[in-house]
């Protein structure tokens, strides 16, 4: 019997030895694609048992091309970049990992704000072009007191939350459904927190009512002389946006990890002004947290191998307790 084949379609971290040490024993065959683009995963996805993506697209042709697909694992939390109604319609589950990393981009967010609001990023880029001169600078203000608003409050935006109350910022957030989860944090009208936050970071998943949901239009209602933060996906920003009211000061500074498109262009103004601070789609990574990730992707995988229910199905109407 030929050995069953998981396709990985795409991995930041340089090998696959943890995911090999946990599905070879069972007589798994793993491929590691050479290529995140259509045209190479349909080439590879014919045969497969599971595909395992991080951030590669795993559109409808590639789905329907992996005919033998029993499972389709995201690397991650945000499912984007799957087409999960295909797979739906195929009765294929689809799996996330949304407990991971959440430490991870916690702490990323808030050493964004830091670097924003103690202009660590700015002075940094000034001395290293040789200029060590402090009245340069942007104003600064005392972090406590100031309001932060986080729009999104799942997992990461409260633990956020939990850090920013540790500096003393008055802490407020929007979701649609207003739930506080028992933090006491105040949860305003995303009209309010716009308005009103003089930090505002986000953390909310990507889908077509959030897409942009930082414009021309919201950013002219911020405060003047707000940060931005995004450590949650790229095109939640308008970048030509952002730019547009980086340049005339509406925003006194961004920090941004992730970005439209991905990778960004360097060469743009955006990502050149000295008030814009970019990082590489980096908030997720520790050593910890991508032992974690890659662990339970694979046991996802083992699962559905012994015809076990994994954990984290994110469409679970396929699943065969649900047609009983």
């Amino acid at each position: 019997m030929a050995a069953k084949k998981i396709l990985v379609t795409d991995h930041p971290w340089p090998d696959l030895d943890v995911e090999r040490s946990i599905l070879e024993p069972l007589g798994v065959e793993i491929v590691d694609a050479p290529g995140g683009d259509e045209e190479t995963l349909c080439r590879l996805s014919g045969d497969v048992f599971a595909i395992a993506a991080c951030w590669a697209e795993v559109t409808e042709k590639v789905i329907r091309q992996a005919m033998e697909c029993k499972i389709i694992c995201r690397m991650g939390i945000g499912l984007d970049n799957i087409d999960i109604e295909t797979a739906t319609e195929l009765g294929i589950p689809v799996t996330n990992v949304p407990d991971y990393c959440v430490e991870e981009v916690a702490d990323h967010a808030i050493g964004l704000v830091l670097a924003l609001a103690r202009n660590i990023g700015f002075y940094h880029h000034r001395t290293k072009l040789g200029e060590y001169d402090l009245t340069v600078g942007p104003p600064m203000h005392r972090l406590r007191g100031r309001r932060l608003g986080l729009i999104g409050f799942g997992r990461i935006g409260r633990e956020v939350f939990q850090r920013a109350v540790a500096f003393g910022l008055e802490v407020v957030a929007s979701t649609p459904s207003g739930n506080s989860y028992g933090t006491n944090c105040e949860m305003v009208s995303l009209e309010e927190l716009i308005a009103t936050s003089e930090i505002i970071s986000l953390h909310a998943p990507l889908t077509e009512k959030t897409r942009h949901l930082i414009d021309d239009s919201s950013i002219q209602k911020m405060k003047e002389g707000a940060f931005l933060v995004n450590t949650s996906r790229g095109p939640l920003i308008d970048p030509g946006a952002l730019e547009r009211g980086i340049e005339p000061g509406i925003i006194a500074g961004a920090g941004l990890d992730v970005f439209e498109p991905e990778p960004p262009d360097l060469s743009c103004s955006l990502y050149k002004n000295e008030r814009v601070i970019v990082t590489p789609h980096a908030a997720f990574v520790s050593e910890e947290s991508l032992i974690d990730l890659r662990t339970s992707t694979a046991n996802q995988i083992v699962s559905m191998l012994k015809r076990e229910v994994p954990v984290n199905v994110v469409n679970p109407e396929v699943l065969p307790s649900a047609k009983r």
